[in-house]
């Protein structure tokens, strides 16, 4: 009788094991899309990555393409990453995978796996070359998926940077390593210390994604956002 219970949760876990393969598939490709790259050409006719600083992101489209094009693929790339988290969340929920059963991993683990492979498709997009965006706003829809609240404080960092120093850059990288540092205060501090742990990894790769930027910010060469500029 034993033998079949054990061989019954070996089937089991295997089958599950093997459905969350299929999922962080699933998140990697949706984080893929190049929505900037296909909207600009499906809408305007232009490949962004030949415009601007040639970045495959939301703000080159803002650049390049004008608000309107900006908002629409800023908001498609949030979406992916938050939709690519909450599939983890999905896949429990429609009992397809069973997340206590294996290796006593809690669902916040494979949200931030899901997470974080739509973060990487976003910057090496199966669909365009490898070449994709820095991966921030994918990263923001991702980290709305696992801590709502502290997320939203640290769009409050980036829009406080943003309105002084009106570099979007810099309110990324600042945005970016106020999540995990947030998350080390007390009255933030989340069930499971993993999601600090994350929070930094992110914020490196945030980093590491605009090195340009960095070098120069520190030349005094990088490009302001005109908030209050007016076109002719």
């Amino acid at each position: 009788m034993w033998q079949t219970t054990l061989f019954s949760n070996f089937v089991r876990m295997t089958i599950d094991v093997l459905f969350i393969i299929l999922g962080a598939l699933v998140a990697y490709l949706l984080g893929s899309i190049p929505t900037a790259v296909w909207y600009g050409k499906a809408f305007h006719g232009v490949d962004v990555r030949q415009h601007g600083s040639g970045n495959a992101g939301a703000t080159n489209t803002f650049r390049v393409l004008g608000k309107t094009a900006g908002i629409i693929v800023l908001l498609i790339d949030v979406l992916k990453g938050f939709v690519a988290t909450e599939w983890a969340w999905l896949m429990m929920d429609w009992k397809i995978v069973q997340y206590d059963h294996l290796f006593l991993y809690k669902l916040v683990f494979y949200k931030l796996i899901f997470g974080t492979l739509a973060v990487v498709g976003h910057i090496f997009p199966v669909y365009a070359g490898f070449k994709g965006g820095k991966g921030v706003a994918t990263l923001l829809g991702m980290m709305l998926a696992v801590d709502y609240q502290t997320t939203l404080m640290s769009v409050g960092v980036f829009l406080v940077v943003l309105l002084v120093f009106q570099y979007v850059s810099l309110g990324s990288m600042l945005a970016a390593l106020s999540f995990p540092l947030l998350l080390l205060v007390p009255r933030f501090k989340p069930d499971d210390p993993a999601v600090v742990v994350f929070g930094f990894l992110m914020f490196l790769v945030v980093v590491i994604t605009h090195q340009k930027n960095i070098t120069k910010l520190l030349n005094g060469e990088e490009n302001k956002a005109r908030l209050w500029r007016r076109r002719g």
